[in-house]
């Protein structure tokens, strides 16, 4: 499931990309590879022990919370200005350095006799091919991904998601009465409505008052005037009392909206 941001919703992305993610894995014990999954070379093999859901689920609550993970060297993190996978690739290994993740929760939904059916959700930047190369080192036994499907991004699922097919085949009018406003990028932040003073302030980089209530605590609102519409993102102030712009959408209203073909 990929979430596609188009016009000025994609400035909206660094926010989107913050959110949790939820994974469905499949992942096969008794094997090891070099890059984690199936498509790699394998680099040793050991009996599966005999696989039960009470075993699956107490190996995976120490792969939960704040974790220090090690990037894989298939990945596309930078290394004095190459990707870890271009030297992975020479047979060249690097020291990595390991990187705060959090993992919310990792379900077993399904248990075979040497595979098992995950759902985990985590947040940015986590790697689901070293949890599961983890777990497999847990069992004493080795484990790598055999199937991977991300199903949802934030509060974008892959149950309401536009099939590949459709987006082929559709015409774009059809399409484009499927695409959602850019406010449901962040439909999980608190809103924050203005009045027509208000909204001139704030379109002109100026910081508005709030409430408490209305930010509840949080780091970012999006910020909407009295039609609804999205201004943008807000910065909620240290003393909770204020909003300041931080990224502003369609400033200037004044033009016409023109749909791409």
């Amino acid at each position: 499931m990929l979430p596609i941001l188009i016009g000025e919703a994609t400035k909206l992305m660094p926010y989107l990309m913050d959110q949790d993610k939820e994974y469905v894995t499949t992942i096969r014990f008794g094997v090891t590879t070099d890059t984690h999954d199936l498509s790699g070379r394998v680099v040793a093999t050991a009996p599966v022990p005999t696989l039960t859901r009470d075993l699956l689920e107490a190996a995976c609550r120490p792969l939960t919370g704040r974790l220090m993970q090690v990037p894989p060297m298939y990945s596309a993190v930078h290394h004095e200005g190459r990707r870890l996978y271009d030297l992975a690739r020479e047979g060249i290994e690097v020291d990595r350095v390991p990187r705060e993740v959090v993992v919310h929760s990792m379900t077993v939904d399904e248990v075979g006799e040497t595979s098992a059916v995950v759902r985990i959700v985590c947040g940015k930047g986590t790697y689901v091919r070293v949890l599961a190369c983890d777990l497999g080192a847990a069992l004493g036994c080795g484990a790598a991904v055999e199937r991977l499907r991300r199903t949802r991004v934030g509060g974008f699922e892959a149950g309401t998601a536009v099939s590949w097919d459709d987006v082929v085949q559709q015409d774009a009018q059809a399409l484009w009465a499927r695409v959602l406003p850019p406010e449901s990028a962040l439909s999980a932040w608190p809103a924050v409505h203005l009045d027509p003073m208000e909204v001139r302030r704030f379109a002109h980089g100026q910081p508005v008052d709030v409430t408490a209530h209305q930010v509840s605590g949080a780091r970012f609102v999006r910020v909407h005037d009295g039609a609804s519409a999205l201004l943008g993102v807000g910065g909620v102030e240290a003393d909770g009392k204020r909003v300041r712009p931080v990224r502003m959408l369609n400033a200037d209203r004044s033009g016409t909206r023109v749909l791409p073909a």
